[in-house]
């Protein structure tokens, strides 16, 4: 985390992202359905997939090295995550969200923010750990929306969390393990 003041934070937040072979997949699943909605909206890049735990822009950098240090405190099993449908997603003006969600493969998930937000309290974040998540991966925007459907399931282990910087690509800046040994 050396330098850290040198980059532009507003574009800051910390993901969960698949391997490379699931992005790919991911990846040409929404080919297929940006054909079949009969979307214009660009597809999101493999190496930028990835589902947002928490947002960080904005932040001074105090605020960023204590979210990091929070990361770094945390402690679980890597686990899988389960995607089992798409949706649209209210956006705003002609710029809908198209996605991946699911139910019950994301619990774990789900509890690994929790635990992440609890962290992020006590490190005097409260701001930034707000409640509120709706576990998804964007696959485009556009101006259509279309209703939830089911698709084949779309599953990866959650190893590792990650530090991105958003600007014209995704720089990943720092990295946690998620590592069955550290867990007391």
């Amino acid at each position: 985390m050396s330098g850290i003041a040198n980059f532009d934070s507003a574009r800051l937040f910390l993901a969960a992202i698949p391997d490379t072979g699931t992005a790919a997949r991911i990846h040409r699943l929404a080919g297929v359905l940006k054909r079949a909605h009969q979307f214009n909206g660009k597809l999101i890049e493999p190496e930028r997939l990835h589902v947002s735990l928490f947002f960080l822009g904005g932040l001074p950098e105090p605020d960023i090295r204590a979210a990091c240090a929070a990361a770094a405190e945390v402690r679980m099993e890597p686990f899988e995550v389960l995607f089992d449908r798409t949706a649209s997603f209210r956006g705003k003006g002609d710029s809908r969200p198209f996605v991946l969600v699911g139910d019950n493969g994301l619990q774990r998930l789900i509890s690994f923010r929790r635990m992440l937000g609890d962290v992020m309290m006590r490190k005097g974040l409260r701001k930034v750990a707000n409640t509120n998540f709706a576990p998804h991966v964007t696959l485009l925007y556009d101006a259509r929306a279309v209703e939830e459907y089911p698709v084949e399931p779309i599953c990866w282990t959650v190893n590792e969390f990650v530090l991105i910087r958003s600007l014209r690509g995704h720089d990943c800046l720092a990295r946690w393990s998620l590592d069955a040994r550290s867990v007391a």
